[in-house]
C-alpha cells in the first residue's frame, strides 16, 4: 500500500516539475522555430522570460521575416521589444517594403515605431498614396467677392523624412494659405470660377511638401462656391462707422453751442447785475450833487421830466408793436 502512494507521489512531483520547467523553457515554440529554419537556441528563449521579454513576440516574427527570405538579428528584434514597440508591426512592414521594393533598413524602420507613427502604415501610403481633403477655406478676390473652395490632396509617404517631417495637419494648413493667396491675387472672382486649376498649379509650385513627411502627388479643386459679397458688405459697414462719427460730431458741437449759449445767458445776467448796481448809484450821485450845490432844484424836475417823457414814448411805442403783431396774425 505504502509502495502505491510513493508511486503516486513521485508521478505528481515528476508532473509538478514538468509544468514549472515548461513554464521556463517554450520547447513546444523553439521545436515550432526550428522547423520553420529559425535556428535560436533554447537557452537564449529561457534568457528571454529572465528578462520580461515574451519569447512568442520575438520568435514568430522572426519566423515571417525568415520565411519571407529576410535575415534579422533576434538581439534587435528583442531590444526593440524592450525599447516598447511593435515587433510584429515592425517585421510586417519590412516585408511589405522588400515586396513593394523600397529601401527600408531596419534601423529607420525602428527609429520610425518608436517615433510613434505606424511603419506598416506607412509603407501602405508609400505604396498606395491616399487623398487628404481639406475643408472649405475661404478666400476673397479682389473685386471683394468671397469665394469658398474645398481641395483633394493626393500624398505619398516619404519613408526618408518620416522621422521628424510634419504630418497632415501641416499639409492641410499650407493648401489652405496657397489657396488664400491665389483667390486674393485674382482680379475678379470671375477668374477663378473660370480657372480653378489655377490654384491647383500655383499651390503646388509652391513646394508645400518641404519639411513634412508627405510626397506631394497632385492638388484638386473637388468643389468652389461663391460667398458674401465682403467688399460691399465692408463699405457699408464703413459708411455706417463714418455717419456714427458725424452724428458724434454733431452731436458735440450742440453741446458745445448749448454750453456756449448757457455761458452768454450767464453773461448778460452779470452784466444786468451790473446795470442794475450803476443805476443804485444814481440817487446817490442826485442825491449828493444836490447836497453840494452842484445842481439845482428846477434842474433837478426837469430831468425827472425828460425821464418822464421817454417812457411815455417806449409805451408808445410797444402799444404800436402789439397792435400790428395783431393785424398780422388777423391777415
Amino acid at each position: 500500500m505504502q509502495g502505491i502512494i510513493s508511486f503516486v507521489i513521485l508521478i505528481a512531483i515528476f508532473f509538478i516539475f514538468i509544468s514549472i520547467f515548461l513554464s521556463f523553457v517554450p520547447v513546444g515554440l523553439w521545436i515550432t522555430a526550428w522547423f520553420s529554419g529559425v535556428r535560436i537556441g533554447i537557452f537564449t528563449l529561457v534568457g528571454m522570460r529572465f528578462r520580461r521579454v515574451q519569447p512568442i513576440r520575438i520568435v514568430n516574427p522572426l519566423i515571417k521575416a525568415t520565411k519571407a527570405g529576410l535575415e534579422l538579428n533576434i538581439d534587435k528584434l528583442e531590444a526593440h521589444y524592450l525599447a516598447g514597440g511593435d515587433v510584429n508591426s515592425l517585421v510586417d512592414a519590412l516585408i511589405a517594403a522588400q515586396r513593394a521594393d523600397i529601401n527600408l533598413e531596419f534601423e529607420r524602420a525602428a527609429a520610425i515605431d518608436l517615433a510613434g507613427r505606424q511603419v506598416l502604415e506607412a509603407v501602405q501610403v508609400s505604396v498606395n498614396p491616399k487623398v487628404i481633403e481639406t475643408p472649405k477655406i475661404a478666400a476673397v478676390a479682389k473685386d471683394g467677392i468671397e469665394v469658398m473652395a474645398k481641395a483633394r490632396v493626393t500624398v505619398r509617404a516619404n519613408i526618408e523624412r518620416l522621422v521628424g517631417g510634419a504630418g497632415e495637419e501641416t499639409i492641410i494648413a499650407r493648401v489652405g494659405e496657397g489657396i488664400v493667396t491665389t483667390v486674393g491675387s485674382a482680379a475678379t472672382h470671375k477668374d477663378v470660377l473660370e480657372n480653378p486649376d489655377l490654384i491647383s498649379r500655383t499651390v503646388l509650385g509652391k513646394g508645400l511638401d518641404a519639411g513634412t513627411a508627405y510626397e506631394i502627388l497632385s492638388i484638386d479643386i473637388a468643389d468652389i462656391d461663391i460667398g458674401r459679397n465682403i467688399g460691399a458688405q465692408l463699405q457699408t459697414d464703413q459708411a455706417e462707422a463714418d455717419k456714427r462719427i458725424a452724428q458724434a460730431k454733431a452731436e458735440e458741437r450742440r453741446a458745445m453751442a448749448v454750453a456756449k449759449e448757457q455761458e452768454m445767458k450767464a453773461s448778460v445776467e452779470e452784466m444786468r447785475a451790473k446795470v442794475v448796481e450803476a443805476e443804485a448809484e444814481v440817487p446817490k450821485a442826485l442825491a449828493a450833487a444836490l447836497r453840494d450845490g452842484k445842481m439845482g432844484v428846477m434842474d433837478y424836475y426837469n430831468m425827472k421830466n425828460v425821464l418822464a417823457d421817454t417812457s411815455m414814448r417806449e409805451s408808445i411805442s410797444d402799444i404800436t408793436k402789439s397792435d400790428s403783431t395783431k393785424d398780422k396774425d388777423k391777415k
